[in-house]
């Protein structure tokens, strides 16, 4: 007899409901294994046949890590596309592209752990380049645009599970992982939530990943706004995966929590779901969960609820449905979705749409047989990122203007200087021949983390002779400088301690090719910044004094520089011949301005700037070319045209070389304000938008380019603008007319701004946008429908939303200052309501104004207080508040040590000053205070604080 088959399980069945199957397959699982899957690396359960799970994949511009891959243009470049529908379809592809190098590695995983929907705030930011723009609206549009494309459309099956970066607030790399950022109610709610809401409720995010930072004092990884906010937004199981080794922070570096287990517990509870910390070593992680249970810290019950969240997910990709998963791809089928004509036919269209020319006084577009002399030391690059995967192909601007131009019309000149390095004993730094082929690019056979891959050790190190190696050093500002060897390869460092010249870009987690020469007597020493330590010249080769090195061993090497050219000189020969010189100018994304490190000025650094003027003095005719993760300040009025493009990835240098020779016409739009001096900005950990003027929002000054900004070989015109208030929205229609010569692109934008508003709202504020393509003479009509709910503000009155009622005026133009019309409309609303502080109090986050202060946590669970600014006085403002038929006492509720707290009425003196002599036992013992108050009616209350106290409510009484 034949035993009979087994019936199939519930969770394997596709047609059942996946909640069901999830449920079936929760109750036959273990506690042992379910606690194994809250880490990254969630093991096989062999026993029910299923697989092992990978969170987490790199993929923020095209797949990363993982070897080659399309590479597209960087996030801030594609959000200066303006453009929806391109976003999407780069998503699409990234997906394909990721299921078919699954299909080949299965190391590549679905868990996409993009985009960053972080706004850019502040641009010194270190990782500006991975976000979209400063804009909400903006950054939630084109996050949902590539999320989209990202999962797919297929209703029931993902090809892909997007997990948007980085929960919440963060926009500094400067002590990341232990500082705090102060964010108002308003600024909560109106800025940091909204790109992320917006994006989730558009229904293609599979979850999101916490910060390293804190928010108002508590660290994002037990942030109560997982549950209150994020859970809130969507129906669907959305899964929150832990930034690398953030867990562990709770205790090691934040020292937030006093054991791992607590912390664990805590992040558990908190809404976090998968674990990524101590690499592919998920034993810490299980022994703190079960150590969390076995303490009582933790129940069952909420290790199966982020058990559930990640099955949730991993239904959805199909893995359990293999025969009815329709993004299903084999090794054999792979090559139909990977490097594709289509793909790269994508990649240089985005690039395209992503320059944007920022000024033309008509040096533009460059006409056929132009003499062109490029120039620049990004000129012959075509650069990589942190999170780009490796290149399968590449155009720089040099091969594209090659390509469009001819070899015979176009000249070049880096800028490098050109320099030796002359010992002490008179002879020079060398660098061995080699028989070595050029080695294989960092990444390209992929890595889990690449922060591991480590330095080349079979090439010569470095000696000295006689004659010595010229090198082409860089100076890429700050005195972080570059040293490349004849052979074109960078001199590095590796584990042994020797300088070879062994990479072909800087590049990795700690950066080994960047050096710093420091004067030092007659010469300098030169220090190697990824270890700290200073060159030697020893027996065996040229080398980083060991970290033990005592003061009777080999001492650090004293260099002359011998500069055999300057860059300016080799710039100057090449512009004096040329009709025009396109400087392509910008950063390296792995120094001075990556994760990890913010940048310290929006200047060039001074080796550019010599470039720049060298090029303008020898030709008058001088195009900047920007190419770089971030804005700068420059000389804009004493150039005739200006350009710049994020990192373009493999077609950047094609995209501007056709934008340049006008066979395409630049229509990028700036994502973020260009702002014209360093001071014009804020302190780089001041989140408040509002009370800083920050963004185009707030702004209040003249920017070097605003935002929105952008220019095009066409013109155009708008007219027929219609406004009409019906049915819950806005509906706006006006036209557009291409009145130039040339098909173009334009980027229709709408604005608002509240007419005569109660509180502090925005200068203007992004309502919708529309990238279009008009031939000459053609005229589109262009309709926006906006629901009232995007005119309302956080009233923090009354703790929600609320449309205030009054004009507005709707503004319509090219970019945030370029309006060309406008309608002012009359929208209803709910007036606005004093604060019934008799019945309610007051909490003290829930100010309209501030100074002096910071929100830090109430509790480690939920709750905001405040507390002055170490060393200031503090006040808070609190606007008409109703003191009904009166009061005759005030109470404050305090924690954390000496001071006072002052209550005044109206701008008057203090009515009220309570108090606390006596430091309680910690920063979340509260007491409270008490003292007579006389008020009635409706008046502004202002609060002073003094000393190291925090202050969670105000009462009132009697």
């Amino acid at each position: 007899m034949t035993a009979p088959t087994p019936p199939t399980p519930p969770f394997r069945d596709p047609h059942l409901p996946f909640a069901k199957r999830v449920d079936d397959l929760m109750s036959r699982l273990t506690l042992d294994e379910k606690t194994a899957f809250l880490h990254q690396f969630a093991p096989a359960v062999e026993r029910l046949g299923i697989a092992a799970f990978r969170t987490g994949q790199e993929a923020l511009h095209g797949v990363a890590w993982m070897g080659p891959a399309t590479v597209f243009p960087q996030a801030v470049g594609l959000g200066a596309t303006w453009n929806d529908d391109l976003v999407r379809r780069v998503g699409d592809a990234v997906s394909r592209e990721a299921r078919a190098m699954r299909a080949r590695d299965d190391r590549v995983g679905l868990n996409v752990w993009s985009p960053t929907v972080n706004l850019l705030r502040h641009p010194l930011w270190g990782r500006n380049e991975e976000g979209y723009s400063e804009d909400p609206r903006l950054t939630s549009a084109i996050a949902t645009a590539y999320t989209r494309g990202l999962r797919g459309e297929h209703p029931t099956y993902w090809r892909t599970a997007p997990v948007l970066k980085h929960w919440l607030a963060h926009n500094n790399e400067t002590d990341r992982d232990t500082c705090s950022s102060s964010v108002r109610p308003r600024v909560l709610n109106e800025y940091d939530l909204r790109a992320f809401r917006e994006t989730v409720e558009a229904g293609a995010v599979a979850g999101v990943m916490p910060a390293y930072n804190l928010v108002n004092g508590r660290p994002n990884h037990v942030s109560p706004y997982l549950r209150s906010h994020l859970r809130t937004w969507t129906q669907d199981d959305l899964l929150v995966c832990s930034d690398a080794g953030a867990p562990s922070n709770l205790v090691d570096s934040e020292h937030y929590f006093d054991t791992h287990e607590e912390a664990t517990a805590a992040a558990l509870r908190a809404g976090v779901d998968s674990f990524t910390d101590h690499g592919t070593d998920s034993s810490k992680i299980v022994a703190r969960v079960r150590g969390a249970l076995d303490q009582g810290l933790l129940t069952e019950a909420e290790v199966d609820a982020a058990v559930r969240r990640q099955l949730s997910v991993r239904f959805r990709l199909g893995e359990f449905d293999p025969e009815h998963d329709p993004h299903a791809v084999t090794a054999d089928t792979a090559a139909a979705d990977f490097d594709t004509p289509e793909h790269r036919a994508l990649a240089l269209e985005a690039a395209e749409q992503a320059v944007v020319l920022l000024k033309n006084d008509g040096v533009l577009p460059l006409a056929d047989g132009t003499r062109v002399a490029v120039v620049g030391l990004l000129a012959d690059e075509c650069k990589l990122d942190w999170y780009s995967g490796t290149l399968i192909h590449r155009a720089t601007p040099l091969e594209g203007l090659y390509e469009r131009f001819g070899a015979d019309r176009v000249s070049f000149a880096e800028g490098v200087d050109r320099v030796r390095l002359k010992t002490a004993a008179g002879t020079f730094l060398y660098v061995p021949p080699s028989d070595d082929s050029p080695g294989k690019a960092r990444g390209t056979e992929g890595a889990l983390d690449p922060a591991l891959l480590a330095g080349r050790t079979d090439l010569p190190p470095l000696t000295t002779d006689a004659a010595g190696s010229e090198l082409a050093l860089v100076d890429w500002g700050e005195g972080v400088l570059t040293l490349r060897a004849p052979d074109g390869r960078y001199l590095s460092v590796a584990e042994d301690g020797y300088l070879r010249a062994s990479a072909d870009q800087p590049g990795g987690w700690v950066v080994q090719e960047t050096f710093r020469l420091e004067p030092h007597g007659n010469g300098h020493l030169l220090r190697h910044l990824g270890t700290g330590r200073h060159v030697q010249v020893a027996a065996g080769g040229v080398k980083v004094a060991a970290p033990d090195a005592s003061p009777s061993g080999e001492a650090p090497e004293v260099f002359e520089l011998v500069v055999a050219e300057r860059g300016e000189d080799a710039v100057t020969r090449v512009a004096a011949e040329a009709d025009v010189v396109v400087v392509v100018a910008g950063n390296d994304p792995h120094i001075n301005g990556r994760e990890t490190e913010d940048r310290t000025t929006l200047r060039l650094p001074a080796h550019q700037e010599r470039l720049l003027r060298a090029a303008r003095a020898a030709n008058p005719s001088t195009v900047l070319t920007l190419v770089s993760a971030y804005p700068y300040a420059v000389d804009a009025e004493v150039l005739p045209a200006v350009l710049w493009t994020a990192h373009g990835g493999q077609a950047g240098g094609t995209a501007l070389a056709r934008v340049l020779a006008g066979d395409v016409s630049p229509a990028g739009r700036l994502p973020q304000t260009w702002y014209a001096d360093d001071s014009d900005l804020p302190d780089l950990l001041d989140y408040d938008v509002i009370g800083g003027r920050q963004t185009y929002l707030y702004f209040e000054g003249t920017p070097l380019f605003p935002f929105g900004h952008g220019l095009s070989y066409a013109s155009f015109s708008y007219a027929d603008l219609t406004t009409r208030v019906q049915d819950g929205k806005v509906s706006v229609s006006f036209t557009v007319t291409n009145t130039g010569a040339v098909t173009a692109d334009e980027v229709a934008q709408l604005y608002v701004r509240a007419e005569d508003p109660s509180v502090p709202r925005p200068r203007r504020e992004l309502l919708a946008h529309r990238r279009l393509t008009l031939a000459p003479g053609a005229t589109a009509e262009i309709s926006f429908d906006v629901p009232l709910s995007a005119f309302a503000f956080w009233d923090v009155a009354q703790d929600r939303w609320r449309l205030e009622p009054g004009p507005y005026a709707l503004l319509v133009g090219a970019s945030s200052e370029d309006v060309r019309l406008s309608e002012t409309v009359s929208l209803e609303g709910e007036p606005a309501a004093p604060r019934p502080v008799r019945e309610r109090g007051l909490d003290a986050a829930g100010f309209d104004e501030q100074s002096g202060t910071e929100i830090v946590d109430r509790t480690k669970a939920a709750g905001e207080a405040v507390t002055p600014v170490a060393g200031r006085t503090g006040e808070l403002l609190f606007r008409d508040c109703d003191f009904g038929s009166g009061v005759t006492g005030v109470t404050v509720t305090v924690a954390g040590g000496e001071g006072t707290v002052e209550i005044a009425l109206d701008g008057g003196p203090a009515s009220a000053v309570l108090s606390s002599t006596t430091h309680t036992s910690g920063p979340y013992d509260y007491v409270e205070l008490g003292a007579r108050l006389t008020a009635e009616g409706v008046h502004d209350l202002r609060i002073g604080l003094r000393g190291t106290l925090r202050l969670a409510h105000v009462g009132f009484s009697g």
